[in-house]
């Protein structure tokens, strides 16, 4: 056979920085952020982003809005804390280090089962269908509490067994770097999926499911196999939940509120790019954790945000990255310095306004016992004055007249900066 057959393809160097840039984050995180707390949020943006982005295999990748995505996660953290639990108790000794291995192997055994059903149908059906298991799953766990605990889920100590490599994963910082491995391989792993056959059909399936069948393809095939690979990732990031937690309850695991969630953050990072879930998981923990400790109205915020995302960024935070690195790339981002300025200032200005009238009306809904005074952003404000409300609404309107004047100015700056692009584009390719 002629040696000219076999080539390879030369080093992709920015990957290969990419990866080292990202695995060197993971590594030096902890040593940066020493507190218990930024320990705890890493601890979860690592295992929230094999979720974020198993979810994103369905939903990016192949076009298929679930509802239910939880249940996998949520069965593979039962499974993987049950195994715990038999191993503290005598029973076969499975070490800490594959519990996310064992939650893997659940997510998946559910997902063959349940996948097969699921994904005889496509687009509303199938998430329809996804909806109807997670909420027979979420039911079940107030009928079988000898497997879910109960409304007091399942405890277990994680501390077992003989000691990995000398850590016996006692500390949260053991811990994390448990979790900061399984996310590194697992990101790997996902990201090289995407480049497989499957992977490149299962994009195929999801832009033009009839024209993949014209050509030989089963998509019901594709969809199933993508989602019993989804299943067992989401079960691995259930199985380090649980060494992260030691405790299950079926309320924060298999809930449609939980799969709601990963629906949610994985939009906002942006679904059409692969790093977006990444994007989605560190939002996710910086909003449940403190955003939900700054307001009690933070799921209001949450769902305004989620609002303007779909009406004016529906490709999430990764398109606005993505964008700005095209511009970047042609060297026109400075031009646009002082218009992000201004529509920052601006956009904080309407923030200030709204937010105040919201926290004042929460306030009075809330915490009516403690009197009208409240403190807002260093500012002490009184729900029950006129001057507090017509203050708010004066910032609010002040607010939206300078985002606006503003907004129209970038636009137009926009445009002319993209029409510029192109007629480069146009007259390289001419060359």
């Amino acid at each position: 056979m002629n040696a000219s057959h076999y080539s390879f393809k030369p080093l992709n160097l920015g990957r290969f920085v990419v990866w080292t840039l990202f695995a060197l984050a993971l590594a030096v995180a902890p040593m940066l952020f020493k507190s218990s707390l930024a320990l705890t949020m890493l601890s979860q943006i690592g295992y929230l982003i094999i979720i974020c982005l198993s979810y994103n295999m369905l939903l990016g990748q192949g076009g298929m809005l679930s509802f239910g995505h939880a249940v996998y996660v949520g069965l593979g953290s039962f499974l993987a804390i049950h195994t715990m639990n038999l191993a503290g108790q005598g029973g076969p000794v499975v070490p800490v280090v594959l519990i996310p291995i064992v939650g893997g192997l659940a997510g998946m055994a559910f997902a063959v089962l349940l996948g097969f059903v699921t994904t005889k149908k496509s687009g509303t059906t199938f998430a329809m269908i996804t909806l109807g298991i997670g909420e027979l799953v979420a039911s079940m766990a107030l009928m079988l509490p000898e497997f879910f605990g109960g409304e007091g889920g399942i405890t277990t100590n994680r501390v077992y067994g003989t000691p990995f490599l000398g850590m016996n994963f006692g500390s949260q910082t053991q811990v994390y770097y448990l979790i900061a491995v399984y996310c590194f391989v697992c990101t790997a792993a996902m990201f090289a999926f995407t480049g497989t056959p499957l992977g490149r059909i299962l994009n195929a399936v999801r832009d033009n499911p009839e024209r993949v069948e014209f050509i030989g393809y089963n998509t019901q095939r594709v969809r199933y196999y993508a989602f019993i690979i989804a299943g067992f990732f989401a079960g691995v990031g259930g199985g380090l939940a649980t060494i992260n937690f030691e405790i299950v309850t079926a309320a924060d695991s298999v809930s449609a509120v939980r799969s709601g969630g990963y629906l949610l953050f994985t939009f906002l990072g942006g679904a059409t790019f692969f790093f977006g879930p990444i994007i989605g998981a560190v939002l996710l923990v910086f909003a449940s954790v403190l955003l939900s400790e700054l307001s009690k109205a933070w799921l209001l915020y949450l769902g305004l945000v989620f609002l303007f995302m779909v009406m004016y960024a529906p490709g999430g935070v990764a398109s606005l990255i993505m964008m700005n690195l095209r511009v970047a790339k042609y060297g026109k981002l400075k031009r646009l310095g002082l218009s992000y300025l201004g529509l920052a200032l601006s956009a904080l200005v309407v923030l200030a306004g709204a937010a105040s009238m919201i926290e004042m009306l929460y306030h009075l809904q809330l915490n009516a016992a403690l009197g009208p005074q409240l403190q807002f952003l260093g500012l002490q404000l009184n729900a029950e004055s006129t001057g507090s409300w017509v203050g708010s609404v004066a910032v609010l309107l002040v607010g939206l007249g300078l985002f606006e004047s503003v907004r129209r100015r970038f636009n137009r700056l926009w445009n002319t900066i993209q029409e510029e692009i192109e007629h480069e584009i146009k007259r390289t390719e001419a060359h």
